[in-house]
């Protein structure tokens, strides 16, 4: 097998662990906490419909970003096997953050379809992580990595609520000089 399959194999460990360990775990330690929503049977089956369709939409985004982080970025979503170049394409255009957007839909509408607050709060403190780690930490390497390239998209592009139109803005998608 090739050092970047077997890279990217191990990066999906990471949307797993956040997607299937924890709310299994925690769904498991709570004897699944009373799940539903109490309401007639064909309301809970319209609210699990709900979160199936938000779950999907999640796992688009989540699916389509790996893939631009594959193919444009030459790297994998672990920060151990970063992208090589900034990308600056598809989703990315919109929102600087679609895969974290994503994970947080599908666990999001897991919570809806199984009707667990459990898992709510799973999602709440995953969001809050999240923001605190690309705040502090991701952001301040994506500067470090790609300087002036991923500064000017960072000042085009909003961190969580997507744009109307997509940016066609340029930025240098190659490592800057200090991040070699």
């Amino acid at each position: 097998m090739k050092k970047e399959t077997l890279s990217q194999i191990k990066s999906l460990m990471l949307p797993f662990t956040a997607l299937i360990v924890v709310p299994s775990a925690m769904l498991a330690l709570t004897d699944g906490f009373e799940l539903g929503w109490g309401l007639t049977p064909s309301l809970d089956i319209l609210v699990t419909v709900v979160g199936l369709v938000i779950i999907v939409g999640g796992l688009y985004l989540l699916i389509s970003t790996i893939r631009l982080f594959t193919t444009v970025g030459r790297g994998t979503l672990a920060p151990w096997a970063p992208p090589q170049k900034l990308v600056v394409a598809g989703l990315y255009r919109y929102v600087r953050n679609p895969m974290i957007s994503g994970v947080l839909l599908v666990i999001l509408g897991e919570s809806i379809a199984f009707g667990s607050p459990i898992i709510f709060g799973w999602f709440t403190l995953f969001f809050i992580a999240n923001v605190a780690y690309f705040r502090f930490s991701e952001e301040p390497g994506l500067v470090k990595r790609f300087g002036t390239g991923y500064t000017r998209y960072r000042r085009n592009v909003p961190c969580w609520i997507p744009r109307l139109k997509p940016w066609c803005g340029e930025a240098s998608g190659e490592r800057s000089q200090e991040g070699k």
